[in-house]
């Protein structure tokens, strides 16, 4: 038997116990409550006994006992309201409310639903009629088993978030270690093609060349830094983000299906904002991939820049397939992807590059079916 399977025996096991004693917790709330309602109506009918007797005589000093006296002066926890012939009297209910009419009617209604009126009979005549309500004790452990269930669902909340937290943590290890690796193994090819650059530039190779090698080769040297970068937090520096948005768009372009139309627009001025140039090259990256994905490689992707006097939107528009609304927030899942090939990553790393890293915002603008999407990067700007 697997480890994985030992632990879905215990988790099953440790639910069907809980299940089961929070049931009989909860069988033997409700019996305890049958009785206890009981011992009151039995209490009750002892009153309305104790109030016939009264009722027989009518020199209360020399004719009735003290025990039915005594009976009478014992409640004064139960809530109840006597009709008779008379008129109405009560007892253990406020006396300031008890002065309106309507309000002992409701009452009166309100013990009917609570509890079976007893009547007070004397010679097969109905004296008066004896309505009572449940005692305050009674009242607090009616909710008592509702209060357990919350009590079970929040401890059942902290142990499910604390379970989940873990489990993400240990998820987080892992996807760390397996970029760092990576970053390492990229670094041993990385080096030899930086030596074989400087021996093709020795046998006078054509520049234009050299040049687009080491530029690849600085790619490489960029996407190694990345993933060596994750799982640590970034150092953030004022830059010009319109350069590097520059920057990040030609290379792309230059190494992007010719079908596709590039345009660029942005200010003439530089902004600086806080930022990881690496990262938000990798930001961008995802952005346009994504948008040429959409576009089955042809069609027309612009790239443009505004600002106020506080924030940098950075809009990245493409037209392609479009999305609905619904999918607006669902495309930053991680593994959520809509092709048939790929990790569904890309989104979401780019989520918490702009908004974890760099405190910014990162949306779906704007998006219309088979005419295109916008996606909107916005970052505060450095006064």
């Amino acid at each position: 038997m697997t480890l994985s399977t030992n632990r879905n025996i215990l988790r099953w096991t440790i639910i069907v116990v809980s299940f089961v004693t929070i049931s009989l917790i909860l069988w033997n709330t409700y019996i305890f409550f049958q009785n206890f309602k009981a011992e009151e109506r039995t209490k009750m009918e002892n009153w309305s006994l104790a109030q016939e007797e009264v009722s027989k005589v009518t020199d209360l000093k020399s004719n009735v006992g003290e025990l039915p006296l005594e009976i009478l002066k014992s409640n004064t926890t139960t809530p109840m309201i006597l009709v008779s012939l008379e008129g109405i009297t009560y007892n253990n209910i406020d006396e300031t409310k008890a002065e309106d009419s309507l309000y002992i009617q409701s009452l009166i209604e309100k013990f009917k639903s609570e509890n079976q009126p007893i009547e007070i009979r004397y010679k097969d005549k109905v004296l008066s009629t004896l309505y009572y309500g449940n005692s305050p004790l009674l009242n607090k452990l009616k909710y008592y088993p509702l209060a357990l269930l919350l009590i079970i669902f929040l401890f059942g909340a902290v142990v499910y978030f604390f379970y989940r937290s873990n489990k993400n943590a240990e998820q987080n290890k892992l996807w760390t270690g397996m970029a760092k690796e990576t970053a390492h193994q990229i670094g041993t090819p990385l080096s030899s093609l930086v030596g074989w650059i400087e021996i093709l530039r020795s046998e006078n190779v054509d520049p234009d060349y050299i040049l687009e090698m080491e530029k690849d080769v600085q790619r490489l040297q960029t996407i190694t830094e990345r993933f060596s970068k994750i799982g640590s937090m970034p150092t953030l520096t004022k830059t010009d983000i319109v350069k590097e948005t520059i920057d990040s768009y030609a290379y792309l372009k230059s190494r992007s299906s010719k079908l596709i139309d590039f345009d660029i627009s942005v200010p003439n001025d530089e902004i600086f904002v806080d930022l990881n140039s690496q990262l938000y090259s990798w930001t961008i990256e995802n952005l346009v991939k994504n948008a040429i994905d959409a576009m089955k490689g042809k069609g027309k992707l612009s790239v443009a820049i505004e600002h106020d006097t506080k924030h940098v939107k950075v809009n990245i528009t493409d037209s392609g397939k479009g999305i609905s609304k619904q999918q607006f927030h669902q495309i930053f899942e991680p593994g959520y992807t809509s092709k048939k090939r790929g990790w569904g990553l890309g989104l979401s790393l780019a989520k918490r590059i702009v908004e974890d890293y760099h405190n910014g915002k990162i949306k779906v603008l704007h998006s219309e079916i088979g005419k295109g999407t916008t996606m909107q990067i916005s970052l505060k700007i450095l006064s």
